[in-house]
């Protein structure tokens, strides 16, 4: 009897645990889309010039730069992205949020993202 008081004690005080909170060391979900957007569009950079590049002796380090630089920006270490993520891998609920999130400024900004540039002609040169 006492171990089935005791459990249901436990099932009580996890239930009442704060789930939809954020704790202070993760980054909040509006900061890391624009982050994860960033990071998305540097790994895309990397996979379609870098990768190709072969005056780049070392692709890895020329990627990882990129992102450190990503990092810097936002103010953020690789240690607090990589914790912000896994966290928010491990809660669907914010995980979905921030990817619809980024589909949804996706889908907004395809046009301009893929319209075609103008050529620009340079100016004529002048014949003396």
């Amino acid at each position: 009897m006492r171990i089935l008081i005791v459990y249901f004690l436990l099932i009580i005080i996890s239930s009442c645990s704060n789930r939809s909170g954020i704790p202070k060391d993760i980054i909040p979900p509006d900061s890391m889309q624009v982050v994860l957007r960033e990071v998305f569009m540097a790994n895309e950079f990397a996979v379609q010039f870098i990768a190709k590049d072969s005056l780049r002796p070392d692709k890895v380090k020329a990627t990882q730069d990129q992102f450190e630089t990503i990092f810097k920006i936002h103010h953020i270490s690789r240690s607090e992205f990589k914790n912000s993520l896994s966290f928010y891998e491990s809660r669907p609920d914010l995980n979905k949020m921030i990817f619809d999130s980024l589909s949804a400024y996706a889908n907004r900004h395809r046009n301009e993202l893929y319209a075609p540039k103008p050529i620009v002609n340079p100016p004529p040169i002048p014949l003396k």
